[in-house]
């Protein structure tokens, strides 16, 4: 899950929550109508509004999910509608001593508690208004009750939401460190483990986003160990492995940091120098090649060339963005720099005259 998800599903939960909320308030506008207690059925004002806002708002809400509305100023309209409702129906009932404030007060608590389970500020603004209301005109009686009835799911709503908000904090903290191992893994899966440079699909990760960004004259150097295979099977693989650190190390020492450097294979490498002449990427060759022969590596079965590990370069010119076609090229230009005595660089351009 992304931040962006998190957020989506925070959304979601604020969308259905209000839902809810509005849904409570027509039903119980219409039950108030329908089913009225103590047989006082009085079609209000107040009564008219709570279910025709609350059916248009649904109604508006569905039309359009993406608008987000604000929960806290329909909180105290609807909380204000009850509570005038509530007065107007008190005043119509023939015996002011029963207990019908502290019903129609559960009532709007039910209707709040539900929607606004995880949200103490909404579930306030709703319900003060009628809670005042029956306090007033209650003139004490059952006033313990009401303040008990409202007192208690406030305390629930209280405690709920600081067991949510640390829920919600847990859980945003390990998304966030479970993003960081994955862009971890990810970077993990495109380096070759014994060099440390990109390997094949780290390479083609970086060159898809530099040929996305710049269009500037950019070189190919394809490079190969000299003599690796004898090299291997004289001194062993762990020996091997160690000439290969040796080199990688140097080739990318010897190139600037925004120049592409994977180990293309076994004993290959390939360089991607951006925004250079040809010139310049043999002079970058060049120092590729004498720091890897200034390394010393004795490599007795190179004694063709030298006593110590060398290495053959071959150069292309990357244009159109047609990396294939750049490396087929300097793969010939490698192969006839071998074929040439090894140790040695050539330019794809000079493959004829070769």
């Amino acid at each position: 899950m992304t931040a962006h998800s998190w957020h989506s599903l925070c959304n979601k939960k604020y969308r259905l929550s209000l839902r809810l909320f509005l849904f409570l308030n027509a039903a119980s506008a219409l039950f108030s109508f329908l089913l009225p207690l103590y047989n006082a059925r009085s079609l209000t004002v107040p009564l008219c509004l709570l279910f025709t806002i609350s059916v248009t708002l649904l109604a508006w809400h569905w039309r359009f999910p993406a608008k987000k509305l604000n929960v806290s100023p329909i909180s105290v309209l609807f909380g204000a509608l009850w509570a005038w409702h509530v007065a107007i129906k008190f005043s119509l009932l023939a015996d002011p001593g029963s207990p019908y404030l502290l019903i129609a007060l559960i009532s709007v608590l039910f209707i709040g508690s539900i929607a606004f389970s995880n949200n103490i500020i909404a579930f306030t603004l709703h319900s003060l208004p009628v809670f005042l209301c029956c306090l007033w005109f209650s003139e004490g009686e059952n006033m313990m009750r009401m303040i008990f009835s409202f007192a208690l799911p406030m305390a629930g709503i209280a405690i709920q939401n600081v067991i949510q908000s640390r829920n919600d904090k847990f859980a945003l903290d390990l998304m966030c460190r479970l993003l960081e191992e994955r862009e971890t893994l990810n970077d993990l899966s495109m380096l070759d483990p014994l060099t440390g440079l990109y390997n094949r699909r780290g390479l083609q990760n970086k060159i898809d986003n530099l040929l996305a960004l710049d269009s500037g004259v950019r070189y190919v150097l394809l490079l190969d160990i000299d003599h690796f295979k004898a090299y291997n099977d004289h001194y062993g693989h762990m020996m091997g492995d160690q000439a290969l650190i040796r080199v990688s190390a140097a080739i990318r020492d010897a190139v600037r940091s925004r120049d592409i450097v994977a180990r293309f294979g076994g004993e290959e490498f390939m360089i991607l120098l951006s925004n250079v002449d040809l010139e310049r990427a043999r002079m970058a060759a060049e120092r590729i090649r004498q720091q890897v022969y200034d390394l010393k590596i004795p490599h007795m079965f190179n004694e063709s060339v030298a006593t110590n590990v060398t290495v053959s370069i071959g150069i292309a010119p990357l244009t159109d963005t047609n990396i294939e076609a750049a490396l087929d090229q300097a793969d010939k230009a490698l192969y006839e720099a071998k074929h040439l005595g090894r140790n040695n660089i050539l330019f794809s351009g000079e493959l004829k005259v070769a």
